[in-house]
């Protein structure tokens, strides 16, 4: 990795053998460097405080009470440390937790199932997203939400069909080129349609991605129709 920085990373996970699993594949992911390990919250604070970390990857529940601890240290590092990244590990894909991550703001916070550990490229590049200030849900959290179906006519009213659809490929986590090769609309059109529903859904000039993770965010959360 020639004249480029490795995201210093550091692990929460209170289960021994996904322990071992996820630091062999931080170990394996070209650009990381694990710098600790730690079994329960109040040791994930104290190496966070140490080391500085660009990003911390943790699982939603460890000791001391297996709750939210990692949705705890991702709400305290937003006050305290911003510009520590951190990325949820979780075993299923559950849109509570997903909205209690992204509430605060979805810059440096990602969300990714523990099944996408063992692709060492999709935790690598989940990994560089956050630490360079960006968002990263992955679209194996993403389907699974699509399906329950978190669509409300007081959110989505104003959107054309056409551009439900294209909000809807956007939840499931495609490019503009991607949803252009689905749809058959160029991709110009596809970035004006994106464009328009970012602007009926009130979305401020963010960097493209994080307002893509907004979009999805709000589809996948608002409540069932009829």
């Amino acid at each position: 990795m020639s004249g480029e920085t490795a995201i210093r990373v550091v692990l929460g996970e209170d289960s021994y053998l996904a322990r071992e699993g996820i630091a062999r594949a931080l170990e394996r992911a070209d650009g990381v460097d694990l710098v600790g390990i730690c079994e329960d919250l109040p040791s994930l604070r104290a190496t966070v405080e140490s080391e500085l970390p660009d990003v911390v990857l943790t699982d939603i529940r460890m000791p001391p009470t297996k709750t939210d601890e990692g949705l705890q240290i991702a709400s305290e590092l937003r006050a305290t440390h911003p510009d520590i990244g951190v990325v949820i590990l979780s075993q299923h894909a559950e849109v509570l937790y997903a909205m209690d991550l992204f509430e605060e703001g979805v810059e440096r916070r990602g969300y990714l199932l523990k099944d996408q550990v063992k692709d060492g490229e999709e935790l690598s590049r989940a990994l560089k997203t956050v630490a360079a200030g960006g968002s990263y849900v992955d679209a194996s959290v993403i389907g699974p939400l699509i399906v329950r179906g978190y669509q409300s006519h007081w959110l989505l009213e104003h959107l054309t069909s056409r551009e439900l659809d294209i909000l809807r490929l956007v939840a499931e986590g495609h490019s503009n080129a991607g949803i252009a090769a689905i749809t058959g609309i160029t991709v110009r059109g596809v970035e004006r349609h994106v464009n328009g529903i970012f602007a009926k859904l009130g979305l401020s000039e963010d960097a493209d991605v994080n307002r893509r993770v907004k979009a999805a965010i709000m589809y996948l959360s608002s409540p069932p129709t009829g």
